[in-house]
């Protein structure tokens, strides 16, 4: 197997992984606005006002800090990451020139 064919797969598994990590995200986001308007609810009044911005808040806030995490595996899955950690490796002498 080559390389690319290697890299090709094992980028292909990654975006596989990305979009299931991204799917739970969603459905933990959606669990998390119903626990804060549940919780609002009890506590306090809902109006239109508070329910959009509990709403929106609460799911992009969740949705910001666990994809950018979900982004972070899917770069070092990828293989993204490689050439970063290519560039800082010490060459030998002989190399150099």
């Amino acid at each position: 197997m080559t390389d690319q064919n290697t890299a090709a797969t094992r980028r292909a598994r990654a975006v596989s992984e990305f979009r299931t990590a991204m799917k739970w995200i969603v459905g933990g986001a959606v669990a998390m606005v119903a626990a804060a308007l549940t919780f609002v609810g009890l506590t306090a009044g809902l109006s239109l006002h508070v329910v959009v911005a509990t709403v929106l808040g609460v799911f992009f806030s969740f949705l910001l800090g666990a994809g950018l995490f979900a982004l972070a595996f899917f770069s070092d899955k990828s293989g993204h990451d490689d050439a970063v950690t290519d560039a800082t490796r010490q060459r030998p002498a002989s190399d150099r020139e």
